[in-house]
């Protein structure tokens, strides 16, 4: 064992698991993907520390418990066509690469893109599609999806998500503003939704059609002082 597989087993066993994610399947894609692949060069020897971190355009890479409680979230059986939005690192797209049949993740900074496609294939990952736009959107050609998660805070679950989301299924999103969110999980029920929340959380805003402007964000944070 190298050792920095030697640090990816410990971050799984004290920060994940012995935080209380069980899932074999989730715990086993957590020690698969290399994280240090998916920070910046300067930061590797952070990669497996017990937080997040930053990767340009004021986004980061989740705390690793933070991408395995999500993804456990969504409950996936491995046959799914899942939806990422935010791509950022594409850190959380390799996750969910080890756990459904199909990811389709979308960005609206290009270059972040354009880099997650080159470590993507590196690794040869090839059931992740990456799109560059307006992730509050979705993306509406591969809908609907067994499953969507939102790496970003939403001031309220995008409607074009809640379309996209096959009947049965799980959106999984932060929803709240810059003090702080909600993780919240949303199922469909046929025209209907179930929700719950699990627990307070912090993320970098949702831009675009569905999500926080810069100004409204600034607000939200002035006002709540």
């Amino acid at each position: 064992m190298t050792e920095l597989e030697a640090e990816r087993r410990r971050m799984v066993d004290e920060q994940i698991f012995q935080r209380g994610v069980r899932d074999p399947a989730v715990l086993e894609a957590m020690l698969t993907v290399p994280r240090h692949e998916f920070v910046p060069p300067h930061l590797r020897e952070f990669a497996y520390d017990d937080g997040p971190l930053p990767i340009g355009h004021r986004q980061t890479i989740s705390q690793p418990y933070i991408v395995a409680y999500m993804t456990s979230l969504l409950k996936l059986t491995g046959e799914e066509r899942v939806l990422e939005v935010g791509t950022g690192s594409g850190y959380q797209a390799a996750v969910l690469s080890n756990l459904a049949a199909e990811v389709h993740t979308i960005e609206q900074h290009a270059d972040l893109v354009a880099a997650a496609a080159q470590r993507l294939a590196r690794l040869g990952i090839d059931n992740v599609f990456l799109h560059a736009g307006d992730g509050s959107l979705g993306w509406p050609p591969e809908a609907p999806y067994e499953g969507i998660l939102v790496t970003a805070a939403a001031p309220d679950p995008p409607p074009a998500l809640l379309e996209q989301l096959a009947d049965g299924s799980r959106l999984v999103i932060p929803v709240g503003g810059r003090r702080g969110q909600w993780l919240q999980v949303w199922r469909r029920r046929g025209t209907d939704f179930d929700v719950r929340s699990y627990g307070a959380v912090a993320f970098v805003p949702l831009r675009g059609a569905g999500g926080w402007t810069e100004e409204e964000w600034g607000e939200r944070r002035r006002t709540r002082r």
